[in-house]
């Protein structure tokens, strides 16, 4: 055999590997789609109308029944791919130096335009489907004139699968042209939105203790679709031949491994929540969540092999197993689909007025021994405080343990905003927010008010900026982000001091004084947007006040104290004009569905306008006071500044007026007694 023959090139080899990593993609594909198909239409045909009647709906047909679980399996993975590529895009890339902000075509960007298509067309075909399927009608009824817009309006579905709709079109349309990273930031919020439309107003919001299952929902729908979309992702790339630096494999790892973490202990929420203490074996629910465990179980075991194999030979990691990877998910998609077909033993437990509202009973009437020993746990807002106490500790640890220091009174600032949060919301008084005005005002008042001014105090955004390093040499990382995002020209409009003070001030005109606060006091994930709302609009208010981080459009002094006035009489205004309110009682349907003893919807009233008015003054009272202080401060550094700069000899301006001077005084003494000195350019005109 000669040389040549025997020697083989890596293009080549590179060739001769390409049919067949092709057919094993092809074939991991094909057995990924079955995965997810075939779970739903089994669910949907043995189940037939009873799942139907057991929640008092006619049966629509296997022709609607069977495009509607599909629709749910398809939907929710192209979703996910959506999702996964976006953050693939804004975190994974091997991008450095002063290209890492710019978007370049690439296999990501591909896989984000075709899913983000494919999401839109499912989601487009589901809000017809739904109109049917959640109101049990066939699909012959859509031939009646005006019959699906009576449909569309029946059902929360259709209107929430209209949500995925619009973010998957606004996603697609905006990665078609997008070039630069940031902007890839506002289609990520409103996939995440789209993501989670259809499914808190699913299974997770009926029943006892739904509130539990709705936030746990909510986090194991954004964590299933970040984590399984970056590896599906993964997958891809791995399967098309395509390697990862293995700083970017540690960031993957971390991420996907804390994911999981996140996913189990959701699940277990979910599980007790759904099962109604019922065990696993008795329903079909319970043996699909078996069928899910293996599933996870067998993603997280590939991906533990994956780390050990990372850490044996942190120079070359080993790739993705993606035939593993992509199993386990779409197993996972496709017992969720048929999750969703079948209602699970929670829908049949006895149910009182305020579990259908709330989650839970309220038997006793509000009062200061109520609210502080009548806890009811926020998961939402628990996981978001520990999540972000836990990051901010870690950046404190990283200037401690480099040798810089960090004021303390930062650190207690913002636990402290985060401590607010987490006792107003789980508290009695987060407990009684919705069936009780006045506490709800209470709760409010703190949310938009007293815990925005502690975090940003805080300062976050400059603690993350010291405590992380841009290094060109390595992947774009946090600090880069950051960076990036302050210099986004959206967040110099989110920050405009008008755009600001409308939506501070004009939330509590236009959500209390119009139906929106009635109709999203029924749900959980309405009140939960409200309460995050509050906290958005007020760490914007006071972040261009008294923020220690510096916003992209900072206000002078002068301005920050007219800024602060201004609104002052607005809280005024709006707290008396609920104390004088005479038989006009805000949600006054809403309050009396309850149909408790102890509703009192004047008194209640009455002390939500008072907590108002002096909730929403004296803490702007105190924010004049600190603005004070922080003016006065900035005016005696301002002014040791300056004096450090005429004494260390610096000074331009004051070094060339004494030249000047110094030239004149020697030109006189030349000139002579009686004489004027000659006139030369830098003199000025009498």
């Amino acid at each position: 055999m000669s040389s040549s023959a025997a020697t083989t090139t890596p293009a080549q080899a590179s060739r001769e590997r390409s049919p067949r990593r092709t057919a094993v993609a092809l074939a991991i594909a094909a057995f990924g789609l079955l995965a997810i198909i075939v779970p739903p239409i089994v669910a949907t045909l043995r189940i037939g109308p009873a799942a139907y009647e057991q929640i008092y709906l006619t049966f629509p047909g296997f022709d609607v029944a069977v495009p509607t679980a599909l629709g749910q399996g398809l939907g929710d993975l192209a979703a996910m791919l959506t999702l996964g590529a976006l953050l693939y895009l804004l975190f994974f890339r091997d991008a450095r130096g002063k290209q890492a902000k710019r978007i370049e075509p690439c296999l990501e960007l591909a896989l984000l335009r075709i899913a983000s298509v494919a999401w839109a067309m499912v989601s487009a075909g589901m809000v017809v489907f739904e109109s049917l399927d959640s109101s049990g009608m066939p699909l012959a009824r859509l031939t009646e004139p005006g019959a699906f817009a009576f449909l569309y309006e029946t059902s929360a579905f259709p209107r929430a699968w209209t949500v995925s709709l619009v973010a998957a079109v606004i996603t697609s349309l905006v990665c078609q042209f997008v070039t630069r990273w940031t902007g890839l930031l506002i289609p990520l919020w409103v996939t995440c939105f789209g993501i989670l439309a259809p499914v808190v107003v699913g299974q997770i919001l009926v029943g006892p203790n739904h509130d539990l299952g709705s936030d746990a929902g909510t986090y194991q729908t954004l964590a299933t679709g970040a984590v399984f979309g970056v590896i599906l992702i993964a997958a891809i790339r791995a399967a098309s031949g395509r390697t990862l630096d293995p700083v970017i494999v540690t960031r993957l790892t971390s991420f996907v491994l804390a994911g999981i973490a996140l996913i189990i202990a959701t699940d277990l929420v979910l599980t007790w929540f759904k099962l109604a203490g019922s065990s696993l074996l008795e329903s079909e629910t319970g043996w699909q969540i078996l069928a899910r465990w293996a599933c996870l179980a067998l993603l997280t075991v590939a991906l533990l092999g994956w780390r050990a194999a990372q850490r044996a030979n942190p120079a070359q990691p080993a790739a993705l197993p993606p035939a593993i990877a992509t199993l386990a998910i779409t197993g996972w998609i496709g017992i969720t689909a048929a999750m969703t077909r079948i209602p699970p033993p929670h829908y049949f437990q006895p149910t009182s007025i305020s579990q259908v509202f709330l989650g839970f009973d309220v038997d006793e009437a509000p009062s200061m021994l109520v609210w502080l020993t009548h806890w009811r746990p926020n998961l939402l807002f628990i996981v978001l405080a520990i999540a972000a106490i836990a990051a901010y500790l870690w950046a404190v640890r990283v200037l401690c343990t480099r040798g810089d220091r960090w004021p303390i009174g930062r650190t207690v600032s913002w636990i402290g905003g985060w401590c607010v949060i987490v006792f107003a919301t789980s508290s009695g008084f987060g407990k009684y927010s919705a069936p009780d005005f006045g506490t709800h005002m209470i709760v409010h008042m703190s949310l938009n008010m007293l815990a925005p001014i502690l975090l940003v105090m805080g300062g976050i955004i400059t603690l993350l900026l010291r405590a992380t390093r841009a290094d060109p040499t390595r992947p774009a990382g946090l600090h880069l982000w950051i960076t990036w995002m302050l210099h986004w020209k959206a967040l110099r409009l989110v920050y405009n001091p008008l755009f600001v003070f409308v939506l501070f001030v004009g939330s509590y005109y236009g959500l209390y004084f119009t139906g929106i606060f009635e109709e999203g006091m029924r749900f959980h994930w309405a009140h939960q947007l409200m309460n995050v709302h509050f906290i958005i609009a007020g760490y914007l208010f006071y972040g261009l006040v008294i923020g220690v981080d510096r916003p992209p459009r900072p206000l002078p002094h002068i301005g920050k104290l007219g800024f602060v006035l201004a609104a002052m009489p607005f809280h005024a205004f709006f707290g008396v004009i609920l104390m004088m309110a005479d038989g006009e009682w805000i949600a006054e349907n809403f309050y009396l569905y309850f149909g408790l003893p102890w509703t009192n919807l004047q008194a209640s009233q009455y002390l939500g306008g008072g907590v108002a008015w002096a909730g929403g003054e004296l803490p702007l009272l105190l924010v004049i006071i600190a603005l004070g202080i922080q003016w006065s401060r900035q005016d005696a550094k301002e002014a040791r500044r300056k004096d450090r700069h005429l004494d260390s000899g610096r000074d331009e301006e004051f070094d060339d007026y004494n030249k000047m001077l110094e030239t004149l005084a020697n030109r006189r003494q030349a000139a002579g007694p009686g004489r004027p000195a000659p006139r030369s350019e830098e003199e000025p005109q009498s």
